[in-house]
């Protein structure tokens, strides 16, 4: 045990002493056909895992678009709940009730307008973590792109989400191999709002517009922002809002019209050219990096 300890010891300082280096600039983003030609690089997010929010403030103005990618691999009842809720209609009128500057934007409280349409979504169980098997073709989760040395780095990449793990070398101490991981609550994150009862979430969920490492591991984070932060850090601000910005509509992306639906494509983290990205920025945080790239189409 005390090798092991001082071995993992010894790895953790070697990935520290590389994340040192400045971070790496991403290139310059390709348009989209050159971009979804190029499959080694770029991938294209799922429709069923996109979900696109109209938000516009309490006088009727227009804010602007947010698209979300879920994350079925880190929360996939929670990812079921949001895309069911998005394909229903029923976060339509919601309000961002709780905005707070350099925190986030809270929103989806369907029991203030309609408290029978609310009992239609009962809690349910947190999922605060996920389980990985490191190096196994038996793991169902796909394969985790790490910030530094492979059995020290606890910050990476899965399909371009932000993810925190333990350190691959425990996963010899448990029993079936694996490893807890979890997406940390970096800005861009969505996430779900809930009680004191860890199990209570329902129907509301808060857009990130800054890192909050305390919410790790005690909210379950569902998806990242893919497009329109900028219209997410322009929601009014208020602990309660005085006039509080608006849910237009909420729309699962497969559910659209074909000829409305936004196509993303996502740089790749496991590709060729986020290689470079990584090695430049081992032993960094994920959060102090800069979102993977996305390219949008409409």
């Amino acid at each position: 045990m005390k090798s092991f300890i001082r071995s993992l010891l010894a790895a953790i300082g070697l990935t520290a002493m590389a994340g040192a280096s400045a971070q790496a600039q991403i290139a310059e983003l390709p348009a989209f056909d050159a971009a979804l030609a190029d499959t080694a690089n770029w991938r294209e997010a799922a429709p069923e895992n996109l979900i696109e929010f109209q938000i516009a403030t309490a006088r009727g103005e227009a804010r602007g678009r947010v698209l979300i990618e879920a994350a079925p691999f880190a929360a996939p009842g929670h990812v079921e709940r949001f895309t069911s809720l998005a394909a229903s209609g029923d976060l339509n009128g919601t309000m961002f009730h709780r905005v707070i500057e350099g925190f986030m934007a809270q929103g989806g409280d369907i029991e203030a307008i309609d408290r029978e349409r609310a009992e239609n979504w009962p809690n349910m169980p947190g999922e605060f973590i996920f389980t990985r098997i490191p190096n196994s073709e038996d793991d169902t989760v796909p394969t985790m792109q790490k910030l530094g040395l492979p059995q020290a780095a606890t910050s990476g990449y899965i399909l371009g989400f932000p993810v925190s793990t333990q350190a691959e070398a425990f996963a010899s101490l448990s029993r079936d191999g694996s490893v807890q991981s979890w997406i940390p609550h970096c800005k861009g994150v969505v996430s779900t709002a809930r009680t004191s009862d860890p199990n209570s979430a329902s129907t509301q969920f808060f857009l990130m517009r800054d890192i909050s490492p305390w919410l790790n591991r005690e909210y379950t984070a569902w998806g990242r922002i893919v497009s329109g932060q900028d219209v997410v850090d322009s929601i009014e601000v208020g602990e309660p809002v005085r006039m509080p910005d608006v849910l237009v509509s909420a729309r699962l992306v497969s559910e659209m019209p074909e000829e409305e639906r936004p196509r993303v494509l996502v740089q790749r983290t496991d590709g060729p050219l986020f290689a470079s990205f990584l090695e430049a920025n081992a032993g960094a945080s994920v959060c102090d990096l800069p979102p993977v790239p996305t390219i949008v189409s409409n």
